[in-house]
């Protein structure tokens, strides 16, 4: 078995992860265009994390920190390749980046549907709070 590399996106990453997304990711987002990606590679070069194995993409995690809070997005693992290890060293990377950057707490937006997901959270060690709830307003037409 290949080793897992983690590595930060570059924009050359784009349409690989892009077209990913669209292979091992639970749902869409607003954001899964050339466009939302690669403004946040410009804005946070080291937000998009990248699981490699023998060359290959087999995971993602954006680690997102605002100077106020830690926030996980798109941790995807290519379906072929779960239970492997990807997702764990994929969350181990972005907590420690968190830590490099004074993060006290990472939270994880997991869609309620998605089960697998859920199970992986708590092996993890998140768990929800019941008591928020996510609100929203698109900003754009």
């Amino acid at each position: 078995m290949d080793e897992t590399c983690i590595r930060p996106a570059l924009p050359s990453d784009i349409d690989t992860v892009l077209a990913f997304w669209r292979e091992a990711a639970e749902g869409t987002s607003i954001s899964d265009d050339r466009d939302g990606v690669e403004r946040l590679i410009s804005r946070d070069p080291g937000a998009l994390l990248l699981a490699e194995s023998g060359g290959a993409l087999v995971g993602t995690v954006i680690a997102g920190f605002d100077g106020w809070r830690c926030h996980l997005y798109r941790l995807a693992v290519h379906p072929g390749h779960r239970r492997r290890g990807a997702g764990t060293a994929l969350l181990a990377a972005a907590e420690e980046r968190f830590g490099r950057l004074g993060g006290r707490r990472g939270d994880a937006m997991v869609l309620v549907r998605n089960e697998t997901a859920h199970h992986a959270w708590r092996a993890a060690g998140y768990a929800p709070e019941e008591q928020w709830r996510r609100w929203v307003k698109p900003l754009s037409g």
